[in-house]
């Protein structure tokens, strides 16, 4: 990646956990769209993976550009960066669109002017993902919410089976 000194004043800033790579792209992103692939998954260790697609050209390294590993899986053409202090996954470059940088939506701290309405890899969604099921506090525990189970009609005693 080419760092350049200058900053954009519509850009949004990003950054790894540890903060030792940070970024900036233009505003607005060009798009944003969840990958249900299992490349992406297993990379995040998460059901999916949440992206913000900008042009190569609107990505810029303000910091920390010596702290960035890459892998590039030679079966697809894609390659993943991420930083070597903490392991957070920053850049995913796809073989087909060699254009575009697309860059994990959580290591933003503010709006990316797009909303991820697209979904990648669909087929391959899993089922043990939340799906939006009415969730509880869990007594005791704060931040803990769980899925209560659904509560079961009792039979009638006059009931056919």
């Amino acid at each position: 990646m080419k760092q350049r000194a200058f900053s954009s004043t519509s850009s949004v800033h990003g950054q790894c956990l540890c903060g030792q790579v940070c970024f900036e792209i233009d505003f607005p992103a060009f798009w944003a769209w969840h990958d249900h692939t299992r490349a992406s998954r297993v990379a995040h260790g998460a059901v999916y993976a949440t992206y913000v697609g900008t042009w190569r050209k609107r990505f810029r390294i303000l910091q920390g550009e010596d702290q960035i590993s890459r892998y590039e899986d030679k079966d697809t053409g894609s390659a993943r960066s991420f930083c070597r202090r903490c392991g957070t996954p920053l850049i995913y470059e796809r073989a087909r669109s060699r254009h575009m940088i697309n860059i994990p939506r959580a290591l933003f701290a503010s709006r990316t002017g797009r909303q991820p309405i697209y979904h990648i890899g669909i087929d391959e969604w899993q089922d043990w993902a939340y799906t939006g099921e009415r969730l509880v506090p869990l007594k005791g525990y704060p931040g803990v919410a769980w899925e209560r189970g659904r509560k079961k009609k009792r039979m009638e005693q006059d009931a056919p089976f």
